[in-house]
């Protein structure tokens, strides 16, 4: 018998059966022999559709629900994203699908790398690693001559 067919816990991460188990606060997450995560949860992300009723849509993904808003938004409709802990995360009254889309996307890209927090030598709050600001950007440009 090996240490997978066992179970040994290691903090987060779990050998059980041959799989790698990993655990995050709300989620579990399997980890296949390719290494792509696949996600499992009892809960799902909900699109609320207002207009003259109210209709819920349950999405399996961000991107999901994303693409059912785009395809049911009108300018009569309200579109609302809920997540999976159940706290309105886009709402179409106060931003576009779209640069909801993009900020969603940016987030993301944020929380998957890990990097050194970036401190703009000028100051700037808005400067940060993979938007840097424009004295920071043309440091860079110097700095790579």
């Amino acid at each position: 018998m090996s240490l997978f067919d066992l179970g040994v816990a290691s903090g987060r991460l779990v050998f059980l059966l041959g799989v790698i188990l990993l655990f995050s606060e709300s989620r579990l997450h399997t980890v296949t022999s390719s290494h792509d995560p696949t996600e499992t949860t009892d809960r799902a992300i909900t699109v609320v559709l207002l207009d003259t009723d109210r209709e819920r849509r349950d999405c399996q993904s961000y991107e999901e629900a994303i693409a059912v808003v785009k395809a049911e938004l009108t300018p009569e409709t309200v579109a609302k994203i809920e997540n999976r802990e159940g706290e309105i995360v886009f709402t179409s009254t106060e931003m576009s699908i779209d640069a909801w889309e993009v900020e969603w996307r940016q987030q993301k890209r944020r929380l998957s790398v890990e990097t050194e927090a970036h401190v703009c030598p000028y100051d700037n709050v808005g400067c940060i690693f993979d938007d840097l600001c424009v004295q920071c950007k043309m440091d860079a440009v110097q700095n790579s001559f």
